[in-house]
C-alpha cells in the first residue's frame, strides 16, 4: 500500500477538501505558479516565432542579429524597433507573446507619464520606471516561489543532516 493510499492520508485529504477556502486557495496558487513558470511564453519583448523569407527563427531560444533580418547591424536584433517590426511583417509573419514586455523592458511608446494607468498595451499599467506591472508580477512570482521552495529544501536537508550527526554522536 503506497503512502498516499493509507487511510490516515485519505482522511487528511478529505478533511482538507472540506475546507473550501484552503482547497480553492491551493488550486489558485498552483494555477498562478504554473503561469509564472511559463512567463517567457506569456510576457516577453521578443517574438516567440518568426517566419522570415521562408526560414523559421526562434528568438525566444536563440539571439539573432539584425543582419539576419536584412538590417545593416550585426548587433542583437531589437524587436521593438519600428523598422525591424515592419520588415518582419512585410517579409513573413511574427508570433508575439500576449504581453509584449519582459521583466526588464520599458514601454517607450506610451503617451502617458510613468506610472501610467492600465491600457491596451499594459494591462495593469506601468510602474514608476516604465516597466509593465503584469510582466513584473509574473516574473517576480516565479522567482519568489522558487526561492522559497529552494530555501525550504536546503533548510530541511541541513536540519536532517545536523540531527543525524547529533544522533550519531550520542
Amino acid at each position: 500500500m503506497s503512502r498516499l493510499n493509507r487511510p490516515v492520508n485519505q482522511a487528511r485529504w478529505a478533511r482538507f477538501r472540506h475546507n473550501r477556502r484552503g482547497y480553492w486557495s491551493l488550486w489558485i496558487f498552483l494555477l498562478l505558479f504554473g503561469l509564472s513558470l511559463c512567463s517567457e511564453l506569456i510576457a516577453n519583448d521578443k517574438p516567440l516565432l518568426v517566419r522570415y523569407d521562408g526560414s523559421w527563427y526562434f528568438p525566444l531560444l536563440k539571439n539573432y542579429s539584425e543582419s539576419d533580418f536584412g538590417g545593416p547591424l550585426a548587433s542583437q536584433a531589437d524587436y521593438q524597433d519600428p523598422w525591424l517590426k515592419q520588415r518582419l511583417e512585410n517579409n513573413g509573419w511574427v508570433l508575439w507573446a500576449p504581453i509584449r514586455f519582459g521583466a526588464t523592458s520599458i514601454n517607450f511608446a506610451t503617451d502617458k507619464p510613468f506610472p501610467s494607468p492600465p491600457s491596451r498595451q499594459n494591462w495593469l499599467g506601468t510602474d514608476a520606471n516604465g516597466g509593465d506591472v503584469l510582466a513584473r508580477i509574473l516574473y517576480g512570482t516565479r522567482i519568489s516561489v522558487l526561492f522559497g521552495l529552494m530555501l525550504t529544501l536546503c533548510s530541511s536537508v541541513m536540519g536532517v543532516l545536523a540531527g543525524a550527526l547529533q544522533g550519531y554522536s550520542l
